[in-house]
């Protein structure tokens, strides 16, 4: 997979299948594929949320997704991964994240994927703003985030 389609940040949703597939014609040697989609939940923190905004910096944010891909390659024996992180107005149940990730066995895919995940939800420049029965609320980086990228060496402070 060239690197440029390593990663796509876009208002559209999309497909798991679709997204497998390309992956997988890109190595005869791929023997596992792992995969992850996150969803806007119509809760947080014990509030309702009715809708939820995500927005990014264009350039930058494929830049530091890139870096934890390549990063990914550095730590794991991995044959290939791909990142697709919607921005915009989401409803929930609609996806926000995907991170699909190939290698020759299991463990190194299930290892890569919970990796890009966590680095993804601390490192990555995304801002989500909720929309709750008390108004518009812009959420916060949680220290459980922090301390899920902690156990990969990495030490973040966001929350």
């Amino acid at each position: 997979m060239n690197v440029a389609s390593r990663v796509s940040i876009q208002t559209a949703d999309f497909d798991l299948s679709t997204e497998v597939a390309r992956l997988r014609e890109q190595d005869k040697g791929v023997g596992a594929v792992c995969s992850f989609i996150g969803t806007v939940r119509d809760r947080n923190d014990g509030q309702s949320v009715s809708a939820m905004e995500l927005e990014h910096y264009p350039g930058m944010t494929e830049k530091a997704v890139e870096a934890m891909i390549d990063e990914a390659f550095r730590r794991f024996q991995i044959l290939g991964a791909r990142v697709i992180h919607r921005v915009g107005p989401l409803q929930p149940l609609d996806q926000i994240v995907l991170v699909v990730v190939s290698s020759a066995h299991r463990g190194q895919s299930f290892q890569a994927c919970e990796f890009l995940m966590d680095y993804l939800k601390t490192q990555a420049p995304f801002w989500k703003k909720e929309e709750t029965p008390e108004g518009a609320r812009w959420v916060d980086a949680r220290v459980s985030d922090d301390a899920a990228l902690a156990r990969w060496g990495i030490q973040a402070g966001n929350a």
